[in-house]
Parts: C-alpha cells; structure tokens; sequence
C-alpha cells in the first residue's frame, strides 16, 4: 500500500532510532562498538534547564540534567540514541520484560549457532539456548542475550522464511525483502 493512502501517522516511513538510557557510556560505547559492531555517528552535549523544558518536552524530573548523547548506526535497522542522564530524582532498575514499559531489541542474524558462539566468546550473558519457533513463527529460532547493564536484546534468525510467510499478506522486515 503506497505510504500516502496508509491509515495512521501522514507521511510515516518507519523507524528512524530508539532511544535507551544507559548508567556508564564509556561501557555502553565498548559493548555496542567492540561487541555489536555499530558505528559512533554524532555526540551531543549536555542539556539542562532552569525551567520545566525538560519536565515539559522528556517527562522527567525537571532539574534533570543529561549529560551527553551518542548516536549509533548498526547495520541496515534503526539508529540508536543512547543517553547519560543524571537523573534529579533517582533512576529505577532495568525493567523486565513483564513490565510496564519492559522491552528488548532484536537483530536479524544469518548464522545464530556462529553468533550466540561469538557472544558467548566475548563474555556476553546469553540467557538460555536458541529456542525454535512455533505455529506461524516456525522456521525461526531466537535467544536473549544482556548487555554488561542488564539490558535485553534477542538475535533471531530465519534464513529459510516463517511458517506464516507461505500465505498471502504483508511480511514483516527481513533483510531478504526490506522494501516490502
């Protein structure tokens, strides 16, 4: 359906960046540039206000400063905006999965075996072994991995399609199809 006619959000292309928070910088930038293998792209510095800009604009404490912003490219998905906050009212764990506003980013692999073993050599927190897919995700297998501050992200990997792919209808992402 051409982007135009698309019910929702006029003119909407897709996922520009995600944006997450992180307690250390200099280990989020290792971890997502020695393990991952993004590239830095910009840095911003810090923002703070006397005012209630940052209340008003971000939903937070409004004496909150950050402290820098860096941008990331990996591979052909979205960006990553990653910041350093200091937080004026405290900061909270890292949410599960179970939790409101609990997450994780997924990347598509080629080979998971070659992948989890490449993880597992750098000392990454694999959670688990590859488990395989069912019912219209058949074909795909997955497994969660965490990032040295607890944060979850999953590699998946289905070179030979989904179940769900061999009936008529949208698809979603793969690198095989990214226009689609």
């Amino acid at each position: 359906m051409e982007a135009a006619k698309r019910p929702g959000i006029p003119g909407m292309r897709g996922t520009d960046h995600i944006g997450f928070t992180v307690p250390d910088l200099e280990e989020a930038h290792s971890f997502l540039v020695d393990v991952l293998g993004c590239d830095e792209v910009y840095t911003l510095g810090a923002k703070q206000s006397d005012e209630d800009w940052m209340s008003t604009h971000l939903g937070v404490h409004p004496r909150t400063v950050i402290r820098e912003i860096r941008f990331y490219r990996l591979g052909h998905g979205s960006n990553f905006e990653v910041f350093l906050y200091e937080s004026a009212d405290g900061q909270d764990g890292q949410p599960r999965n179970s939790d409101i506003g609990g997450h994780h980013i997924a990347f598509y692999v080629d080979d998971l075996d070659v992948a989890v073993t490449y993880l597992r050599a750098r000392g990454i927190d694999v959670m688990g072994e590859p488990t395989a897919s069912k019912q219209a995700a058949a074909g795909q297998r997955w497994v969660y991995f965490r990032s040295p501050w607890g944060m979850q992200f999953e590699l998946v990997s289905f070179p030979e399609g989904k179940e769900y792919e061999k009936s008529r209808g949208p698809r979603l992402w793969h690198p095989a199809h990214p226009a689609e």
